[in-house]
């Protein structure tokens, strides 16, 4: 690569790299020619459809074309609430100038990530090895073979010309020093995930190495404001929840400290819309209090089983109304009216950061009761001049309601029913504004998290309605996602599929199956689940790690096949699918599926103790082998009446089974006319059956705390 293009990389690559939101669409009147992005199934992608750059979607026309004009490659990345990438779209790929340049020498794709999360997965690997860091928009320049030699975020519209025209002059005049800074950045992405990371470990876990493996895991904790130190906050539910557990099997008060720490802030910051529920993506502070807008189905469906599994631990009121507060937030806001739901919403309204949520002092005082404004400008800590941006407002709470009256001297009640009615006001008021856009996509992994979700709140909260609506998710997804060869789709809007899913849909799905089973007993769930599986092995599996590949296939133009080991905002999808294994093995005593998992958890026993934060799924299913779990068998007519009741309490190590009939191996010779039983057993071997809840919980041995 030449030096004058280092040079200029460099340069530009001083920029902070990790913006995320969303915005508006630009001047509806201003007629523009659309390119081929306007028949994509995306939201994010047909945004671009006016742009005079000559965008492709990923696939052979563009990666062929590229090869035959020997041109080197644009993939742009990002998605629909990345504040971010509307904004480059704005002021770069709307400019005719800087479209000149792309259009003349390079092919351009568009990529949505959360589409294609193995595309996005590549190339932010690259920028990450090239910059110590990534986020979205993800702009990268590669080889017409894909393999990478540029990557980096935002880029300003002359900053991005300049970068595009240095690439180009080195790309006609050096392309063999380019090639090998490709082939060597290449050889980096795909050990990012290398196989020979992994080593077969034929030691057992012990319950020592699970508590020093969490006490090793505590040097990331922010013990005053919850979560992780650092500069931003994200809420991260799969860590909490792993914590959760440990939480019940060690009796960890300082773990269950950090615990409430983290969801009371988080419940109170401004991540969470104090107004209309919901969690916004992550926050730029320490506090919680100043959050990049745009409100994610994935974050809010994993948030609502954290605080309903915290529910059932605490009893705290205020997390059974998050619980609620959020639900209500996403079939309000996210429904898509066939049972399922939409991906997620906009940051931006009216071309402005966080519009939509923020208030000026003086419209409280000038729409609110004296007494309704006092409320409000006090609990949620207005300031004359705006506590963020602009002189504006975004509300948050440093307390509860309870802890607030008492602190101030204030009857509860009074202060509760004024508070009540100063916020209904606020949200019809606020129901005049514009709203932000919505990405009106389903995805299947995101809805599977959405039926595990209600599930949660349904256990931990008893309301009929959230079992109803898992099942109306279930059955959105069972009659639009499913494929005809077994397989699934990953993508639906307005009754079209076009994309084969991932190792996450078939591992979220699979999860949400068996958990429907586990509530239901309606064998149907597990019979899905096991197939679901089934298909992962034989299409997925690698059968020498016996890890799986996050793709069903190797694709043209993909330089790396993918294998998903850690947790991100997501859970890793090879850790689901090991505790799928788990699961089904027990409820099937398939010994050839316990031993899928056992050997994928003995593989990341480096991993685990070396970086606890990264593998919080896989730490979840290590606290299940090294304690050991239960199987619990409820037999009789009011079998799932009684699990109802068996549920509400936080059991995490326990595996449910039952009904009405001897249907799966444990059950054999379980039922007894005319009685209900409730059996507690470790290892197939069942302790005397009892007919009471309480009894069954006495058997659990449930700690106290």
């Amino acid at each position: 690569m030449t030096f004058r293009l280092l040079t200029l990389i460099c340069l530009y690559l001083s920029v902070i790299f990790s913006f995320s939101s969303c915005a508006e669409k630009k001047n509806p009147e201003a007629e523009k020619k659309q390119n081929r992005l306007a028949e994509a199934s995306s939201p994010y992608l047909i945004e671009h459809a006016d742009n005079p750059v000559d965008w492709y979607e990923w696939g052979p026309e563009a990666l062929e074309k590229a090869e035959k004009e020997d041109k080197p490659i644009i993939i742009s990345i990002g998605y629909a609430a990345c504040h971010w990438c509307h904004v480059m779209e704005e002021e770069t790929f709307m400019d005719s100038s800087v479209a000149a340049v792309m259009n003349k020498n390079f092919i351009s794709i568009k990529v949505d990530r959360e589409e294609r999360p193995d595309i996005d997965n590549i190339y932010m690997n690259a920028a990450q090895l090239l910059n110590g860091s990534g986020g979205w928009p993800l702009n990268a320049v590669a080889l017409p073979n894909g393999k990478p030699f540029f990557a980096g975020t935002y880029f300003s519209n002359q900053d991005w010309k300049n970068i595009l025209q240095e690439i180009s002059r080195a790309y006609k005049e050096n392309k063999a020093e380019l090639t090998g800074t490709a082939d060597a950045l290449t050889r980096g992405i795909r050990s990012v995930n290398n196989l020979q990371q992994l080593e077969t470990n034929t030691s057992v876990f012990s319950e020592e190495d699970y508590v020093a493996i969490i006490q090793n895991w505590k040097n990331a904790w922010d013990p005053e404001n919850g979560g992780y130190q650092g500069s931003q906050k994200f809420p991260l539910p799969v860590a909490w929840d792993a914590l959760l557990q440990y939480y019940y099997l060690s009796g960890d008060t300082e773990t269950m400290e950090m615990l409430k720490t983290t969801l009371d802030h988080m419940a109170r910051g401004g991540i969470y819309d104090q107004l209309g529920g919901g969690f916004a993506r992550y926050t730029t502070d320490t506090d919680w209090r100043y959050p990049h807008f745009e409100k994610m189905l994935y974050d809010n469906a994993q948030l609502i089983s954290l605080y309903s599994n915290a529910y059932k631990i605490t009893k705290k009121e205020e997390y059974k109304n998050i619980v609620e507060e959020s639900i209500a937030f996403v079939e309000r806001e996210l429904s898509n009216s066939e049972g399922g739901f939409y991906s997620s919403i906009n940051a931006d309204s009216e071309g402005e950061e966080g519009k939509y949520y923020v208030w000026t002092s003086g419209e409280i005082k000038n729409n609110l009761s004296p007494a309704e404004a006092k409320v409000i400008l006090d609990f949620y800590n207005f300031e004359n001049y705006g506590n963020w941006e602009k002189g504006k407002n975004i509300l948050f709470r440093r307390f509860s309601e309870e802890e607030f009256s008492e602190k101030n001297g204030l009857d509860h009640n009074q202060f509760s029913a004024t508070l009540a009615k100063a916020e209904e006001k606020l949200e019809k008021l606020r129901e005049k504004r514009k709203k932000p856009s919505i990405d009106d996509k389903s995805l299947t992994s995101w809805n599977a998290l959405m039926t595990d979700a209600y599930l949660d709140a349904y256990t931990a909260l008893e309301k009929e309605q959230y079992l109803e609506k898992a099942l109306a998710t279930a059955s959105f997804l069972d009659k639009n996602m499913w494929r005809k060869d077994g397989g699934l789709w990953r993508n639906y809007k307005n009754g079209n599929k076009s994309i084969r899913a991932f190792l996450d849909d078939y591992a979220l799905l699979g999860q949400a199956c068996l958990s429907l089973y586990q509530v239901t007993f309606n064998l149907k769930w597990l019979k899905k689940a096991e197939a679901l599986t089934t298909y992962s092995i034989e299409k997925f599996q690698d059968e020498k790690s016996g890890m799986f590949y996050f793709t069903e296939k190797e694709e043209d133009g993909l330089v790396v096949r993918n294998m998903e080991l850690e947790d991100s905002v997501l859970p890793s999808s090879n850790a689901v699918t090991a505790g799928n294994l788990l699961n089904l093995g027990i409820l099937l005593e398939n010994e050839e599926y316990l031993e899928m998992s056992r050997t994928m958890l003995s593989q990341m026993q480096k991993q685990l103790k070396s970086g606890p934060a990264s593998y919080a799924n896989w730490i979840k299913l290590l606290g299940k082998n090294t304690y050991g779990y239960y199987e619990i068998a409820i037999m009789g007519e009011k079998a799932v009446e009684k699990n109802k009741y068996l549920q509400r309490e936080y059991l995490p190590v326990a595996v449910f089974m039952g009904g009405r009939e001897e249907n799966l191996p444990l059950l054999k010779g379980k039922l007894s006319p005319g009685e209900n039983l409730i059996y507690v057993c470790e290892n197939r071997t069942c302790k005397y059956p009892v007919q009471t809840v309480k009894e069954a919980l006495e058997l659990l041995q449930k700690p106290v705390f």
